[in-house]
């Protein structure tokens, strides 16, 4: 049990770590609207879709599974969110410090949990049942991760 316990630590440390690292790789871009990729997205742009599938999609389902009995969760698709509510014209500092603040919210609120809560369960409409609140965490992170990555490339 130990080890489960420290894993979750290391988990929410990582996460919050990496929102702040993917926030300074992104501010540290010469021209965030500059294509990181030929045709693919600006650094901008990948900021509102991180942000925006932290707190439409993972943020919630962490929350959500944690509070409710077994909620089921519809699909979120960031691409079809961001052609309805991308905005180029907000200040990526402002996008990005919110994006942190999000973040260190969910840290603060799964660092109250008690450890039972990691193991609640919930639903997805296209994935199927047994989606625990630890694997929206992960996946939270996971998607961090590589938007961080896609972002540092580009630098």
């Amino acid at each position: 049990m130990k080890e489960l316990l420290d894993y979750r630590e290391k988990l929410l440390a990582r996460l919050l770590e990496a929102a702040k690292q993917f926030r300074r790789e992104c501010l540290a871009v010469n021209d965030p609207f500059a294509p990181l990729t030929a045709g693919g997205w600006n650094a901008h742009q990948v900021a509102a879709h991180a942000r925006d599938v932290d707190a439409q999609a993972y943020g919630v389902r962490a929350r959500r599974t944690a509070l409710e009995n077994n909620p089921e969760f519809q699909n979120f698709d960031g691409d079809v969110y961001a052609a309805g509510h991308y905005n180029a014209n907000e200040s990526l500092p402002e996008l990005l410090d919110g994006f942190v603040a999000s973040v260190e919210s969910l840290v603060e609120f799964l660092r109250q949990l008690p450890p039972a809560a990691w193991a609640r369960e919930s639903r997805h409409v296209e994935l199927g049942s047994g989606f625990t609140l630890q694997t929206w965490v992960e996946r939270d992170l996971a998607h961090i991760e590589e938007h961080l990555a896609s972002v540092s490339k580009g630098n």
